[in-house]
């Protein structure tokens, strides 16, 4: 049954942030931080050593207990409490929202539909736990009695950009005896590039899907098994070198995988929030079972921050309710995420799948239009790489793009001054945005006054400082549950399902249709558009 609320603009908190934007929206940051020169040590919060510092953000103490207002008034609370409990919040779908039962502690209790969840997620990951412990000793062996000395992950969407994204920021924990390949696209290129250097009789592959029908995914995964049997030439082979993550026994037995070697999950897991399920048994594979525990451990002290913790000191709660600041009230179209660790450098591309797919939604739960913007656009790169290609645009552009800033005290890879210089550069990005370059400072420095507009920078631009000690599986669990609970608020406060992902749909049906069309011997008949049933015409003519 759709949830009914009040609508966002007869919220009172909404109203008053209206007339409160007015106040304070054109106010600089240099004269927000010179009336309170404490706000950069009030406006901050920390959580399992996840230390946040919002200060360089275009708010002041009112504008911080309005958002935590709008909070209260859209049922934020009883939105986290009902999804802990297991309640069935995608409404669309009719299923509960459970991806933080996938990194419950045991004996915590999780009941949906009559059934304790935690049980049987740590039966899998018990079952994870030996299998990988197995591949990563020798004792697996392939069909010809061979070592398995490489992994093939074989998924898209949350099936490929988590195991990505967790490979690369763990790579310093992973086993280097063991290599890791992804394939997600069903463009072929990825897959021949993945195995060009490979061993058929050192390779396994898993592929990660729920139904095993996903077209790019099935079909990536049958041409893995035509290359492998092309070497191995025996049946029986598939069974020694695949394994499935999916829930569907019939269809990856017919594949020839064994069921035994079959690791499943559940219907409330969604794909973007799936990392930490079986969809993470490469992670495990690459970084050991104790370390992918340490992962879930992550996940879940910033879960119990989420739920328990007041608004106004809650991490997510905080990120989530600015993004909605910029987002609604100064129509800030993106969001810039920033990690200075270079082990981060697929963090962006996660994130765009976990916050795009889940808030890109144009209805609310009741299945009205929304009033106002939802779901802005997320990317980024590593710095400083970043700063030599778009940070131009962020400090001197006419667009308005609040940053997240993420780094460390300290590095994984202690290379002379290296880190010190990268740190050096999170501080004065954010500085430099905030207060910018006054055209007096810059006349100060002798610059002819035909060359002052250009070298002037407005500042007040927004930033967060996201700091911890260093990279571990534990911060990277902290970071990625940190911005799927930012989702949610913002998510909760826009009265939208976070949780369903129809958008993706009506592109995979016509594809499917078109597909028939490409492959046709015979001219098809079609009803298209024009544009298209030209361009499908010029494609068959010229293939």
């Amino acid at each position: 049954m759709a949830t009914q609320t009040v609508p966002l603009s007869e919220r009172k908190a909404w109203k008053a942030l209206q007339t409160h934007l007015q106040q304070i929206g054109g106010k600089h940051l240099r004269e927000l931080f010179a009336d309170d020169p404490a706000r950069g040590e009030r406006f901050t919060a920390e959580t399992g050593g996840i230390f946040l510092d919002y200060s360089k953000n275009r708010i002041t103490d009112e504008t911080l207990k309005l958002l935590v207002q709008l909070a209260d008034e859209s049922g934020l609370r009883e939105k986290i409490d009902a999804m802990f409990r297991g309640d069935k919040i995608n409404i669309t779908e009719n299923r509960a929202v459970l991806h933080v039962a996938l990194r419950a502690p045991k004996g915590e209790s999780i009941v949906v539909d009559g059934e304790d969840v935690v049980p049987p997620v740590h039966e899998v990951l018990d079952k994870m736990s030996a299998f990988a412990d197995r591949v990563r000793s020798g004792e697996w062996k392939g069909h010809t009695g061979k070592k398995i000395r490489n992994v093939v992950n074989i998924g898209i969407g949350g099936s490929d950009l988590g195991p990505v994204m967790a490979y690369e920021a763990l790579k310093f924990y992973s086993q280097r005896d063991l290599t890791f390949r992804f394939v997600s696209n069903v463009d072929g290129s990825d897959f021949a590039e993945a195995v060009r250097d490979l061993d058929a009789e050192e390779t396994l592959f898993l592929v990660a899907s729920k139904t095993f029908t996903t077209l790019e995914t099935m079909t990536n995964a049958h041409t893995a098994r035509d290359w492998a049997l092309a070497k191995l030439g025996d049946e029986k082979a598939v069974a020694k070198h695949f394994v499935a993550i999916s829930t569907n026994a019939k269809e990856v037995a017919k594949f020839g995988i064994d069921t035994a070697n079959m690791f499943g999950f559940w219907d409330w897991v969604g794909g973007r929030y799936s990392m930490d399920s079986a969809i993470g048994l490469s992670t495990m594979l690459a970084i050991g079972p104790a370390n992918f525990r340490d992962l879930l451990a992550g996940f879940h002290e910033m879960d119990v921050h989420f739920r328990t913790t007041p608004f106004e000191k809650n991490l997510p709660v905080l990120l989530g309710l600015l993004t909605i600041w910029y987002t609604d009230f100064f129509d800030a179209q993106t969001v810039a995420i920033l990690p200075y660790e270079q082990y981060l450098k697929r963090f962006p591309a996660y994130l765009q799948q976990l916050t795009m797919e889940s808030n890109g939604k144009h209805v609310t739960l009741d299945g009205k239009q929304v009033e106002v913007q939802t779901g802005p656009i997320y990317w980024g790169e590593p710095g400083t790489n970043g700063q030599h290609s778009f940070y131009q645009l962020i400090h001197q552009g006419t667009r308005l793009i609040p940053c997240d800033f993420i780094g460390f005290y300290k590095t994984l890879n202690p290379l002379g001054r290296h880190h010190d210089m990268l740190m050096a550069n999170v501080f004065a990005q954010a500085e430099a945005l905030a207060f910018g370059k006054t055209a007096e400072q810059v006349k100060a420095e002798g610059t002819p006054d035909w060359l002052v507009p250009h070298r002037v920078f407005e500042g007040n631009r927004p930033s967060n400082t996201i700091l911890a000690d260093h990279l571990t599986p534990k911060v990277l669990g902290q970071l990625v549950a940190l911005y799927e609970h930012s989702v949610f608020t913002q998510g909760a406060i826009w009265n939208i399902d976070s949780f369903d992902q129809w958008g993706v749909e009506l592109g995979k049906v016509l594809a499917q249709k078109i597909i028939g069309e490409l492959e046709s011997e015979s001219e098809p008949k079609m009803a298209h558009d024009p544009s298209t049933t030209n361009l499908i015409q010029r494609y068959r003519k010229n293939k």
